[in-house]
């Protein structure tokens, strides 16, 4: 069976995009498109009609940022840039790697920048149970319908970007907090799986991201509560349940890849249902 989310995890047409460089390193996809937009700067960008170079002329990171800054403003301002959030995230191709350069989380898909997200499984088993053992269920989000990107859809209960200053556990931390009010002494248990690799052609532009998967065991007396605005629902969901959601494309694709990972781990579904997976837990190659 192949599910929605595979083939739109990857669907990215390599000939429709130019390499965005930042001192002869790829960092991000830029649109054919929108070059026309970008020429309106020639003494920011190089453009040569095979790639985009930030111009050599900004030697630090900082004059780097400062001009990007600059485009993005106005680009923003145009309407070209949507969902603007005040967070700053830093441009590398590793998450460990030192930062390029600074960019508005709001542009790095129309410049496709690489990316970086906690997704986590919040897992109730119900061992103690004598009912309901061996049925375990995941608490699911709804998306509230005022997001930027993907309204109302399902998610996983806790998911976030990782913003520039801030560790992957940080993060954990954080966002266990604000979308579902899990305590910190318990977010701190949560368990890493696989790394997931998203490169979609989105309307806004490119999204190229590094999906961190964690499992988290919760109480079964835990109820989510939402606690900054961005959630519109919890569900405590069966894994039948789940599973269909998935199949029908109702959960996004990065919240999809994330479950998988859960489901396939605890052998709670059948691999051979999910063959095509396994190729989205490693870069993509492009041709």
């Amino acid at each position: 069976m192949t599910l929605p989310c595979f083939t739109v995890a990857r669907r990215f047409d390599v000939h429709a995009h130019l390499p965005f460089l930042i001192d002869a390193e790829q960092v991000g996809w830029i649109r054919s498109t929108d070059m026309p937009l970008l020429a309106r700067w020639p003494d920011v960008f190089d453009i040569d009609g095979k790639r985009v170079s930030l111009s050599a002329t900004f030697d630090t990171v900082d004059l780097l940022s400062a001009a990007l800054g600059s485009v993005i403003g106005a680009l923003a301002a145009e309407g070209r840039i949507p969902g603007w959030r005040n967070e700053t995230y830093a441009i590398r191709n590793a998450f460990d790697a030192p930062p390029l350069a600074y960019i508005e989380r709001a542009a790095s898909c129309f410049f496709g920048t690489m990316t970086y997200a906690v997704h986590l499984n919040g897992v109730v088993e119900y061992m103690d149970d004598a009912a309901r053992k061996g049925a375990p269920q995941l608490w699911i989000a709804r998306r509230s319908e005022t997001k930027a990107t993907d309204p109302s859809m399902l998610d996983n209960v806790v998911a976030g970007g990782i913003g520039w200053g801030f560790s992957v556990a940080e993060t954990i931390v954080k966002e266990c907090w604000e979308e579902t009010g899990i305590p910190e002494e318990i977010a701190a248990r949560a368990v890493a799986g696989r790394t997931a690799h998203v490169l979609q052609s989105l309307p806004e532009g490119t999204q190229a991201e590094q999906i961190f998967i964690y499992d988290l065991a919760l109480p079964a007396d835990f109820a989510p509560r939402n606690q900054d605005g961005e959630v519109g629902e919890h569900l405590l969901a069966r894994i039948d349940e789940v599973a269909r959601w998935i199949e029908e494309g109702a959960m996004t694709v990065d919240a999809s890849l994330a479950t998988l990972d859960c489901l396939l781990c605890r052998r709670w579904i059948d691999e051979e249902a999910c063959e095509g997976v396994e190729p989205l837990f490693a870069p993509p190659v492009l041709e």
